[in-house]
């Protein structure tokens, strides 16, 4: 008989847009994408992003509202634009940036969710679109927050295995704006397929490879500390197999509920060859205790993260090196650009040592290799 799902619940009705009523004024909702691909040429794996974020609709103006241009500071505007950001990871990371105006946007806002602005697409099943700045477009216009390149992307999404982290960010809590931030993982395990080319070169996707992950966020604001880890490469050093059924997921950081901050605080799963191992705090029946650091060496950054519940013990510890990250770009919806060293990559690296607890004492399952883990972590003086 199988078990009941604990976590591993896919809900579209998450994934749908989210900005209204208060959020439509003050608010962001974003669909987050990462995937491998393999060079056409060298079959070199290389890691990419694509995000397509929303911010104050209700704001819309004919053309975007970029909150960093000084002439909006100074007469109050505050944000508000559809930003398709796509990029990559590595010695040649990028992060690119395309604005349109939310008048120029189709948005679905049912389930399934669909945006559309020109060539640009993102839905449950398809992402596609095109982003080119010049390095004089980037030189000139600090407030696209972007790189100078070219990316373009022609995908399908399978999403596979979900993270919904359960009545956190169900309907009557998002309805009341219980939290500052939502997250749902609808794809935590997504196989994409198609192509890309970044700055001339083309890139194959494919499902085997891909180790591919799709979340959104929304909200009011964001958190700081912002901790996020996951991967489906993963491979038991026990048993020397691939795990071809598993992936991890581990989020958050200071949450606020009711505009009150609550100590340091992190949802983590880990999906072992079909079993739920779950350590999301607001699963109060659980028990769940967590303890996380962030350390930044010379050459690499590092994060320790340790998590139990009443049954099990997960504990990771995770790399990254630097030259193969970026400081990811956000402005939020007040108009702040709050955080300015939001590391970002998705090279990363580490070891998962996964226990069971027999009579309360941790006995070890597996200890994990992962690796193509994507990965952040930025903190800001609030």
């Amino acid at each position: 008989m199988k078990m009941k799902e604990i976590f591993n619940v896919h809900d579209i009705n998450r994934n749908a847009f989210m900005l209204h009523g208060p959020l439509a004024h003050r608010g962001y909702d974003w669909w987050w994408h990462s995937f491998t691909a393999q060079d056409a040429e060298t079959g070199e794996d290389k890691p990419f992003f694509v995000e397509f974020f929303i911010c104050n609709p209700a704001l819309a103006e004919d053309e975007p509202v970029l909150g960093q241009l000084p002439e909006n500071k100074a007469a109050g505007k505050l944000p508000s634009y559809l930003m398709v950001k796509a990029g990559c990871w590595g010695e040649d990371h990028c992060q690119l940036h395309r604005f349109f105006s939310l008048k120029d946007v189709r948005i679905h806002g049912n389930a399934p969710y669909e945006i559309e602005a020109e060539d640009c697409l993102a839905s449950e099943t398809v992402l596609r679109g095109s982003i080119s700045i010049s390095p004089e477009e980037a030189s000139s216009h600090p407030e696209w927050m972007c790189d100078p390149g070219s990316i373009a992307f022609d995908l399908t999404i399978d999403k596979q295995i979900a993270f919904n982290v359960g009545y956190g960010a169900s309907k009557p809590l998002r309805d009341i704006e219980a939290f500052a931030m939502y997250w749902h993982a609808e794809g935590m395990k997504s196989a994409y397929s198609g192509t890309v080319t970044f700055n001339g070169r083309r890139y194959t996707v494919t499902p085997e490879k891909s180790f591919g992950y799709a979340d959104k966020n929304w909200g009011r604001d964001f958190t700081s500390p912002w901790v996020w880890l996951s991967s489906n490469c993963l491979k038991s050093r026990i048993t020397g197999n691939t795990l071809e059924n598993s992936v991890f997921d581990i989020g958050g950081g200071r949450p606020k509920i009711y505009f009150v901050p609550l100590d340091r605080r992190l949802l983590g799963v880990f999906y072992y060859e079909g079993k739920e191992y779950d350590f999301n705090f607001s699963h109060v029946w659980l028990n769940v205790k967590t303890e996380f650091s962030f350390e930044e060496r010379e050459d690499d950054v590092i994060w320790h993260v340790r998590q139990e519940n009443r049954d099990a013990v997960m504990e990771s510890e995770i790399t990254c090196k630097k030259k193969d990250m970026l400081f990811v770009n956000y402005e939020a919806p007040d108009g702040t650009k709050k955080h300015n060293r939001l590391w970002n990559g998705g090279n990363g690296t580490g070891i998962i040592k996964l226990y069971d607890k027999k009579d309360g004492v941790p006995v070890l399952v597996d200890e994990i290799e992962a690796t193509h883990i994507g990965c952040e972590y930025g903190e800001y003086d609030t």
